[in-house]
């Protein structure tokens, strides 16, 4: 089902966005706890969804192997970058297989995933900030 692939994506952005917080100066930790907040919410909204399903949900893992050492800011913010392209990817593997209301629930979500990638490759310097088709490789 994807929908528990998104989840098990999300507990994987949750658990990278505290490596991401890390090694971030005031400001910038700020947008890491702020993506990290949302992916909880979204984390706990699919967790009731998948459970109202009838689905089991896939628990977080003690910890997930991350692309690339995070040494510096500017590997944290690669970091988040990645996140958040993973997790877009996951919800929109989601959004192809959904309907109805799940359908909603991965717009949603991979709109926002879209949304935090691009604010943080504008905060890395990245060029283009905003791609094209958010969660396609």
């Amino acid at each position: 089902m994807s929908l528990t692939d998104a989840l098990a994506a999300e507990h994987a952005a949750i658990y990278g966005y505290g490596v991401v917080g890390a090694f971030l100066d005031a400001q910038r930790k700020g947008l890491a706890m702020e993506a990290e907040a949302a992916h909880r919410g979204r984390r706990d909204a699919l967790a009731l969804r998948l459970a109202a399903l009838g689905a089991s949900a896939p628990a977080a893992e003690a910890r997930y192997g991350l692309p690339e050492p995070v040494t510096d800011p500017a590997s944290a913010l690669r970091l988040a970058i990645v996140l958040e392209e993973r997790t877009a990817a996951a919800w929109r593997a989601a959004l192809l297989a959904a309907e109805g209301d799940d359908r909603r629930l991965a717009v949603d979500a991979l709109t926002d995933c879209a949304v935090r990638a691009t604010r943080f490759r504008r905060t890395a310097g990245v060029a283009p900030a905003i791609v094209p088709f958010p969660g396609r490789s």
